[in-house]
């Protein structure tokens, strides 16, 4: 009897202590795993942060050299039509003078070709002011040109990152996918 009841008290009491024993591994190892995708997936998240961030901060980028490029477009556009106004102005300088010069050869009167001599010599005089503003104007409209391209470099610069950055969210999205299954 006393070996049934040393049996029994084995079966009561010893039987659950091991399955108690077996679990504990079991559980710990289950909680080490879910720890393990825990941290990995705050590292996840982090990374995804961080790309978020380095985007907006491309985007904000982009948007201002956007604004950089319009604002020496428009600079590039005013100095080409100023240069083309000077331009016309001298051409129709040149043909003011060439009609007095014409009317002076035809004139006998002294008096009236002193008068159109005079508006020449002013013409004239009016004409090379204006060639100097127009040199002054292709400096201009040449600087334009300049900062534009300037400008259109950098917005392709941040655009080419963006792309990259762009083609890395795509990358690391099908890593990741790849490492959970």
């Amino acid at each position: 009897m006393r070996r049934t009841f040393g049996l029994l008290l084995f079966i009561i009491f010893g039987i659950p202590t091991a399955t108690f024993g077996q679990a504990t591994p079991s559980d710990s190892q289950t909680l080490q795993g879910l720890l393990t995708e825990v941290r990995e997936l705050r590292q996840d998240l982090r990374a995804s942060l961080i790309r978020v961030q380095n985007t907006q901060i491309l985007l904000s980028r982009l948007q201002t050299q956007q604004e950089a490029v319009t604002r020496a477009s428009e600079r590039l556009r005013d100095a080409h039509s100023k240069l083309a106004d000077e331009q016309g102005h001298q051409k129709h300088i040149a043909s003011v003078i060439k009609r007095f010069e014409d009317a002076l050869s035809a004139e006998e009167s002294l008096a009236i070709q002193k008068e159109l001599r005079d508006a020449i010599n002013h013409n004239k005089s009016e004409l090379e002011d204006s060639t100097n503003e127009e040199q002054q104007r292709q400096a201009t409209e040449i600087e334009a040109e300049q900062q534009l391209r300037t400008e259109q470099d950098k917005l392709t610069m941040i655009e080419t990152r963006l792309d990259e950055l762009v083609r890395n969210l795509g990358n690391s999205g099908e890593q990741s996918s790849r490492v959970r299954h």
